[in-house]
């Protein structure tokens, strides 16, 4: 799938790399508070230092600095955590680029540096040219393992890659295979399940899936949007009224595509998200009343529909998962995506708040791949060619 050059492809024998990498986790009290996306680092981590390069430097962004240092967002908590998960000392520089950073990878004895959050510097955002090119002049070559940036045009992910020869690491490599298998041979039935809050965020995914899939499953807030768009009651249930057209055509599309939408015959609703007087389940949406997850029937239809696939992609929860009296519709269907995994199906989460479910649920590692990039799994799947993946070299 992924016809670009990878780690293994490239002698970086005494060398200097520059390894792009996704440490934007979650901190808290000055702790990383979830390290997966650091875990997810750490195959092409140790592959190049087995390699025996001279100097690995890492970089990332953390955040949304908006362009300037922030205290709170500085990568010191992830050097900390990083060299109790590989058990080697790592010097962590105050900066990114400048000749301090350069002076202090050429002196230092640590095999391992960690640049300061790239973010710090507007020029990250805006791919400025002078920008990337200093980042490059601190290595020889550049690997990009951070897939979840890769959908942006940021000097880290995209300018560098003028100056020094780009490759993937193992983890872009992986993200590449499993979605690129998704667009191009998936095995089928091949059932989508989406859902989150947004018709208007998976309007081109949809329009991609309808390509492909056999059946879509709706579930979550866009439900609504489509349940509207057939007439249905939907009380005070979160709808975008100027996507209700548009879901009309998808459904009319979708009949003359010979792909089934499925959409919940019974609901999960309160009369208020946060202080519930009310909470029941209903077919139909009562005035007043906001849906909060899909109900025990749809749970059933939606778990008969995926029985019968051999490739299935979810992307987007099926109702407000975050608190648990909503979480029903969305736990069900991640414990049955697990086990038909177990039965050799093969089950692609697309990243974001459906990766945070099946983390929650504790049958993340049950999965065939759980994709570390959100918007970036989205684009992808779309059809886009993202800028982090183009720049880099082409397999002969």
């Amino acid at each position: 799938m992924l016809n670009k050059k990878t780690v293994k492809d490239i002698d970086v024998k005494n060398k200097k790399v520059l390894l792009r990498v996704d440490f934007n986790v979650p901190l808290k009290e000055g702790k990383v508070n979830d390290d997966t996306r650091i875990k997810a680092a750490l195959p092409t981590i140790k592959y190049l230092l087995s390699e025996g390069v001279s100097k690995l430097i890492l970089c990332s962004h953390l955040g949304r600095p908006k362009g300037k240092v922030t205290e709170d967002l500085r990568l010191d908590p992830v050097a900390k955590r990083l060299e109790e998960l590989l058990g080697e000392r790592i010097k962590k520089c105050d900066d990114c680029v400048g000749e301090n950073v350069k002076q202090s990878i050429t002196t230092s004895d640590f095999r391992i540096i960690l640049l300061e959050n790239l973010r710090f510097h507007p020029e990250e955002e805006a791919c400025d040219d002078n920008f990337s090119k200093q980042l490059s002049e601190l290595a020889e070559i550049f690997v990009n393992d951070a897939f979840g940036s890769s959908h942006r045009k940021h000097a880290s992910v995209y300018g560098v890659a003028k100056y020094l020869p780009a490759v993937a690491g193992f983890l872009m490599e992986k993200e590449i295979n499993y979605l690129g298998q998704l667009l191009e041979t998936p095995e089928k039935p091949y059932v989508a399940i989406l859902g989150g809050a947004k018709v208007s965020d998976k309007i081109l995914i949809i329009e991609k899936l309808m390509e492909r899939v056999n059946a879509i499953l709706i579930g979550g807030a866009m439900a609504y949007t489509f349940l509207k768009a057939k007439g249905e009651k939907v009380g005070i249930s979160r709808v975008e009224e100027d996507r209700v057209g548009l879901a009309k055509d998808i459904l009319e599309k979708a009949q003359t595509q010979n792909v089934k939408i499925i959409l919940p015959v019974d609901h999960i609703v309160v009369d208020n998200i946060d202080n519930p007087s009310s909470k029941k389940e209903v077919k139909k949406i009562p005035e007043g009343f906001i849906g909060v997850d899909i109900g025990r029937e749809t749970i059933k239809i939606f778990a008969e529909e995926l029985s019968v696939a051999k490739t299935i992609l979810w992307n987007g929860p099926l109702g407000i998962f975050e608190k648990e009296d909503y979480s029903a519709g969305t736990k069900e269907i991640a414990y049955k995506l697990a086990e038909l995994s177990s039965k050799g199906v093969t089950t692609v989460i697309g990243g974001g708040d459906s990766a945070a479910a099946v983390a929650t649920f504790g049958v993340k590692d049950k999965m065939s791949h759980v994709s570390t990039g959100g918007g970036a799994s989205l684009e992808f799947l779309e059809g886009k060619l993202l800028p982090g993946v183009e720049v880099l070299q082409d397999k002969k």
